[in-house]
Parts: C-alpha cells; sequence; structure tokens
C-alpha cells in the first residue's frame, strides 16, 4: 500500500511475467462510483498499468457498482464467469462522523478475503483505500503517496501468474 514511507505505484518492468503471456490474459475491474473523483481515478491508474504491462484494451472488463460494499457482489459474479486471470475491486470510504465506515471496511474486507480462500477462484485483489480524510484518499489516488489503482494492478497480474 502507498503510505508515506513506501510508494509502490512504480512499474518495474523485470519483476513482471513475460509479454507474451500478460497478452492472452483476461482482467476485471470492479469499480464503486461513490467517490468518483477517488475511485475513477483509480480506475484509470488500473487500466493504464495493466495495458502497459501488456494486457490487451479487450482483455479488461469493467463493471461498475453503487458503492464498495457492492464490490464483493460484483467480484463474485465476474469469478462466476471463471474467464478472468484476475479481478481487482476498487473502492475508496472515507471516516465519517458514524460507525458507518466501520461496518462498510469490515464488510468489503472480510467478502474479498472470503472470495481469495474458494478452491476454484482467481485472486481478487483488494484495491479499497479506508483513509481518515480525502485528503489522505487524493494522496493515495495519483497524488504523493502514487495510485493505489496502479498497485492493484501489478498486483492482480503476480498474483494471476503463481506458478507452482
Amino acid at each position: 500500500m502507498a503510505t508515506q514511507y513506501q510508494n509502490l505505484s512504480e512499474y518495474n518492468a523485470e519483476l513482471m511475467p513475460d509479454k507474451e503471456v500478460v497478452a492472452e490474459q483476461s482482467y476485471a475491474i470492479a469499480v464503486a462510483d461513490w467517490n468518483p473523483q477517488i475511485t475513477h481515478t483509480m480506475l484509470q491508474g488500473a487500466i493504464d498499468t495493466l495495458e502497459l504491462i501488456g494486457v490487451k484494451p479487450e482483455n479488461i472488463q469493467v463493471v461498475h457498482v453503487p458503492g464498495t460494499v457492492e464490490l464483493t457482489y460484483a467480484a463474485k459474479q465476474l469469478s462466476i464467469f471463471g474467464k478472468y486471470d484476475g479481478i481487482i475491486v476498487i473502492g475508496c470510504v472515507i471516516q465519517g462522523d458514524t460507525p458507518h465506515f466501520d461496518y462498510v471496511c469490515q464488510s468489503v474486507t472480510a467478502g474479498i478475503t472470503e472470495l481469495n480462500l474458494l478452491k476454484d477462484g482467481c485472486p481478487v485483489v483488494f484495491g479499497v483505500l479506508t483513509t481518515n480524510t480525502l485528503q489522505q484518499a487524493l494522496d493515495r489516488a495519483g497524488g504523493i503517496h502514487g495510485n493505489k489503482g496502479v498497485e492493484a494492478a501489478t498486483t492482480a497480474i503476480k498474483m494471476a501468474n503463481i506458478i507452482w
């Protein structure tokens, strides 16, 4: 994750699979439309990174959902198709004055973790910002701490290409 101590948004071609392998793969991105100034910037970072690493644009499926809680359902539905090598979920939850923040964060984290534990599932990468302020989110969506969407796309490709 991008923090003040470490920014993983830099692409390193030497650490990625061959472009020929990646060119044959398909990825899905489920993006929450809540906080769109954050999530849509992260989405563009993810798409740009997937294409930079070698994924063909026609092999990238984007699904929009209303909010972060809905990301788990979208990821589940995408995984049912079984045609994706990796799924990325992108969302942003900013702390408010009520416990709603805690419930949303716990729900999506548990849901995505559960999907990753499925026997026959593909990797579902958690690209959800959980910040205290709007500025912290902006800093992680193309700001001083990089773009979490870039990191999620890089992670998805690495996880989809784990070889045992």
